[in-house]
């Protein structure tokens, strides 16, 4: 065999190998995203139903057999749920405002906790950080009856109001926050605390100007993390508010475990449930990178 003839052969055991290659990829690519294109419809048909239900007239929503499709298409339940007499203009500006104290107050609590496990040195430092995560395994539960005294009215009388929702949230918002920023910040090189120190910054300086800017990407995924459970939360205002009080995803829920007794504002309800998906779902397509890397970042590094 010449020369010429041994590397044609190779070059062409070469090329089916490439190509058999291409073509095994191009197939497990074709089957994996047919399967997720599968579950994605699947997981679209209750956020399809819930739409075509909210664009319904009231009558059309009662009827049985069940209609799919809105005959008219009508906005008008979103009128009704933004207008004064539906009520749940108030309960989103409850929701707002829990929201809003809780984003600000809950990834700056939590840093500044975990700025002082994780870069000062005291006395018990492990035995207290030992002591917050253990607190990661009482369950809700065993606490609620003892906030509930605290917060009625023979304790601080924060019953139907936003306090037991926000100031708690002063102190950390939860070992879970802590210990995510703390494992982040034990990446930061400690060299930089040191220069700081030296040209005379103080504990609050370094913390404000060199490490809580440094924690963006955590302080990111906190953040979402916190829009998404205080958004949604229906437990903590069912327990703390009542009627005229209660925040958006307490007023839906509430609303349509009594839709057999009100069926005149199903499709009141399918707009307020609709109106409750839409900025978290809005927040995980922009940011779900950060979502994504954020548990794995904070969790894996120090």
């Amino acid at each position: 065999m010449t020369y010429e003839t041994m590397q044609k052969t190779l070059i062409d055991g070469n090329f089916r190998k490439v190509r058999g290659s291409r073509v095994g990829k191009i197939a497990r690519l074709t089957v994996i995203y047919t399967v997720m294109t599968v579950f994605a419809a699947i997981f679209l048909i209750p956020y399809i139903y819930m739409l075509l239900r909210a664009l319904m007239q009231s009558s059309q929503v009662q009827l049985i057999p069940i209609e799919l499709w809105p005959r008219p298409f009508t906005f008008e339940a979103f009128g009704q749920l933004f207008g004064s007499g539906g009520g749940y203009l108030d309960a989103l500006w409850q929701t707002m405002k829990i929201v809003l104290f809780n984003l600000i107050a809950i990834p700056l609590s939590a840093s500044f906790v975990a700025y002082g496990f994780s870069k000062t040195k005291f006395a018990g430092k492990r035995v207290l950080f030992a002591v917050m995560l253990g607190t990661m395994m009482l369950p809700g539960a065993v606490v609620q009856i003892p906030l509930y005294v605290m917060f009625s009215k023979n304790g601080f009388n924060w019953l139907d109001t936003v306090l037991p929702l926000t100031i708690p949230n002063l102190f950390g918002g939860g070992a879970i926050y802590i210990f995510l920023i703390r494992q982040y910040m034990t990446t930061i090189p400690y060299e930089l605390e040191e220069a700081a120190r030296l040209d005379g910054a103080n504990p609050f300086m370094r913390y404000f100007r060199i490490t809580l800017p440094l924690c963006v990407p955590v302080l990111i995924f906190i953040m979402i993390t916190v829009f998404n459970a205080n958004w949604s939360d229906f437990y903590g205002p069912l327990v703390y508010m009542t009627d005229g009080t209660e925040t958006l995803a307490y007023r839906v829920f509430k609303d349509a475990i009594y839709t057999y007794v009100t069926p005149d504002k199903a499709n009141l309800k399918m707009a307020g449930g609709l109106f409750m998906s839409f900025f978290p779902t809005l927040l995980f397509i922009i940011f779900q990178k950060q979502l994504i890397e954020g548990v794995s970042t904070s969790a894996l590094k120090g």
